[in-house]
């Protein structure tokens, strides 16, 4: 709880520091581009008279599809890629090759195969996530001391007793760290793939703004989403503090 509180505070710090400079941006530019924050702030109740709750959870709700499915697909894979070294040798230079690969890039493709609804959207949220979800597993796994092994082989586990006593909860800690991480990159994505074929979103709801010249909206939006993202990182940090308390 101490480091959920640590986190909360860095994230105040942050917000301020952020609002200091946005701030002073505005004294120094002279840009309508670069509005007043405080007149943004002023004007917030717009944001909610403008249903942003339906834009957040729709957002969420994409969200949480991709990292469900890159959690059900990624887990099993990364665990085999590691036990097995035939699946390895197939499995590992595909994720090798596709990891680094911009994946907004393949938004065109997720659209002409899945539509231009949440279906792609999704998508393109589940390939951020899963390569980090497979690689973070693959290499916990690989790092588990193997007297672990010995000792509930001694005492008579199965397979599946091993993998769910000693592999889930050795690798749990990489994987919250690495779904951080995932987070984070899927949230800053939406602000592009919420801009085609839907209408609610945070990242919709921005780019709206945006086209709309609304600047007051825009920044409004931007502030949602930072704060939306924030979050999702702190309950990924709380879930750390209660699942993995020898860390």
């Amino acid at each position: 709880m101490k480091k959920l509180l640590n986190r909360i505070g860095l994230f105040f710090e942050g917000f301020l520091l952020i609002n200091i400079i946005w701030y002073l941006a505005y004294l120094f530019v002279h840009s309508t581009v670069i509005p007043n924050p405080i007149v943004v702030y002023q004007n917030f109740d717009k944001v909610l008279a403008d249903h942003i709750l339906i834009h957040i959870l729709s957002s969420l709700e994409r969200v949480g599809l991709g990292l469900g499915m890159s959690l059900l697909i990624g887990i099993p894979m990364g665990i085999l890629m590691a036990y097995s070294n035939g699946a390895n040798k197939i499995l590992y230079p595909l994720v090798y090759f596709s990891y680094p690969i911009p994946k907004t890039a393949l938004l065109p493709i997720a659209m002409l195969l899945w539509g231009m609804r949440d279906g792609s959207k999704i998508a393109i949220i589940f390939l951020i996530i899963i390569f980090q979800v497979i690689v973070a597993v693959r290499d916990s796994v690989q790092n588990i001391d193997p007297s672990l092994y010995l000792v509930t082989v001694s005492a008579g586990a199965s397979k599946r007793q091993i993998i769910w006593h000693i592999t889930l909860p050795a690798i749990l800690p990489e994987l919250l760290t690495s779904l951080r991480v995932s987070l984070g990159t899927a949230v800053s994505v939406l602000f592009f793939v919420e801009g085609y074929g839907t209408r609610y979103g945070m990242g919709y709801y921005i780019v709206d703004a945006w086209s709309r010249i609304d600047y007051i909206g825009m920044y409004s939006g931007i502030i949602v989403i930072s704060v939306v993202g924030f979050a999702l990182f702190a309950a990924v940090d709380f879930l750390s503090v209660k699942l993995c308390p020898w860390r």
